[in-house]
């Protein structure tokens, strides 16, 4: 056993990950958490007999899952199963049409081409670039530091030099899919994938097009019980590695040594350490924990636009709709129109696009005989300050007759358990600033470049992971940052 302490402040996936990684290392981990309960934004709610994964509903690649036990020599069926998709999500437009994609490619172009004027072609030149994409990005970008571009001269690096021009990020993704795509309907379908990192498709760059291919490409899954099963095979496994882990423990301060980290600060108590990782936001690291070194904070980072966040109503409902499944999505009329009021207008567009996901259409104990859990989501700006009251209240009406005209039901008589989720609540709970869910946005081809690191440039032996930094933001990518920190460390 090395001799060796590593603090992890936050039990977000992304610290308990790296907490995992490191003691398979050796090291001693100790992770402090200022909740009740791990699982930072990954958490659960359960209500009137009502269970809702609070928040991220959808898994892909659940590999980076099974790695971690794998790393610890167990295996991952004895702490946390899950199973494929064969539906990955129902879509319901405002003209009518729906449409369910289908992870089975043949199934998935034979109901698109039924459903609308889109073309086969078009569908699977969609799908190559998306992969193309992800080859020539995830062995360089994604599963590795940032390193600047030093990164280019490897091996892999120099394969994506050269096939620059197809990462796609001189244009805007909407502008990328509108070359793609004839049908409108389709524009709209593939446009979303930006909210997937709580960017604006009419502002990101071309190269976000990869994000399909995670999920059509790659695979859907969902946990057998649910996605917070995730974070509790997680946590059993760390408490089997020695892992401690202190709840109701904010942390006061990141404790240095001139410009190495030595430990932190908690509840007044000093605790010691050759390693400190941060899980927390790396806006409220710099300006809450290392508030009294502000010549070492990197402005130019963490002055970069925010994430889009979210408005969430937890809804117990008094009935079953056979015609919903696990992943729903209601367009707006206007994509255009609702990311303008979202990113120019800092308001909640009046026809929001609305994503239901019902956990009880495969864990049916997740709501009572008869009825359904329905997380209801719509993008929203972050916190800047907005009054948001009266706005919430308008969302929840608009929303209801949104679904009500949809769905031929009046829905609002339906609800029998209600909790709601608003960017204030998810700065307030999570510590993501603004209630931004995703960190910085990816608005700019640079954006995803501009990202903090996850090793502190002047700070010896602090590091960074979850989804305010590289790689960026989502189960994936929060795991891929754990494991980038623990290769580093």
């Amino acid at each position: 056993m090395s001799s060796k302490k590593a603090v992890v402040i936050g039990a977000g996936i992304a610290g308990i990950a790296a907490a995992i990684r490191l003691a398979v290392k050796g090291y001693a981990v100790e992770i402090f958490e200022v909740n009740t309960s791990p699982g930072g934004k990954l958490a659960e709610i359960n209500k009137d007999k009502f269970r809702f994964d609070a928040g991220p509903s959808l898994l892909t690649l659940p590999q980076y899952i099974d790695d971690l036990f794998e790393l610890a020599g167990k295996k991952p069926a004895d702490y946390f199963e899950y199973q494929q998709l064969d539906v990955i999500c129902k879509y319901f437009y405002a003209d009518g049409t729906k449409l369910t994609a289908y992870a089975d490619r043949e199934k998935f172009e034979q109901e698109i081409t039924t459903h609308t004027t889109e073309n086969r072609d078009a569908l699977r030149n969609q799908a190559a670039k998306s992969a193309t994409i992800y080859e020539l990005t995830s062995p360089v970008f994604l599963e590795r530091a940032f390193g600047g571009l030093k990164m280019l001269f490897t091996k892999a690096g120099l394969k994506t030099l050269l096939n620059l021009e197809k990462l796609d990020a001189t244009r805007t993704m909407h502008e990328a899919n509108q070359q793609m795509f004839k049908d409108e309907r389709m524009v709209q379908f593939y446009d979303r994938y930006a909210t997937y990192n709580g960017s604006n498709p009419y502002a990101a760059p071309g190269t976000l097009n990869v994000i399909p291919h995670l999920e059509q490409g790659m695979g859907a899954y969902f946990p057998n019980e649910g996605m917070y099963a995730i974070i509790t095979g997680l946590v059993k496994l760390a408490g089997e590695l020695g892992i401690k882990f202190n709840y109701n423990s904010p942390v006061d301060e990141i404790l240095l040594d001139g410009k190495t980290a030595k430990g932190v600060k908690v509840l007044g108590n000093v605790i010691n350490a050759d390693i400190v990782i941060s899980n927390m936001d790396v806006w409220f690291t710099y300006n809450t924990l290392l508030k009294n070194h502000p010549k070492l904070h990197p402005q130019k980072t963490l002055k970069q636009e925010r994430s889009s966040s979210a408005l969430v109503f937890y809804w117990g409902i008094n009935k079953k709709f056979s015609q919903l499944d696990l992943h729903n999505i209601f367009f707006s009329a206007d994509y255009k129109a609702e990311f303008d009021q979202i990113w120019k207008e800092k308001n909640i567009y009046h026809d929001p696009t609305v994503y239901i996901n019902i956990s009880s259409k495969l864990r049916p104990k997740d709501a009572p005989p008869g009825c359904e859990n329905w997380f209801v989501m719509i993008i929203v700006p972050s916190n800047s300050g907005q009054n948001w009251d009266e706005p919430v209240k308008a969302a929840r009406a608009n929303i209801l007759t949104k679904l009500s005209g949809l769905l031929n039901e009046d829905v609002s008589k339906l609800i029998i358990s209600e909790s709601i989720l608003d960017p204030r609540d998810i700065e307030t709970r999570t510590l993501s600033y603004q209630g931004s869910i995703y960190g910085n946005s990816s608005n700019s081809q640079f954006a995803a470049f501009m990202r903090h690191r996850n090793q502190s440039a002047q700070i010896k032996n602090l590091y960074f992971c979850g989804g305010s930094v590289h790689p960026g933001g989502g189960i994936p990518l929060c795991l891929l940052s754990a494991k980038i920190v623990s290769e580093a460390i």
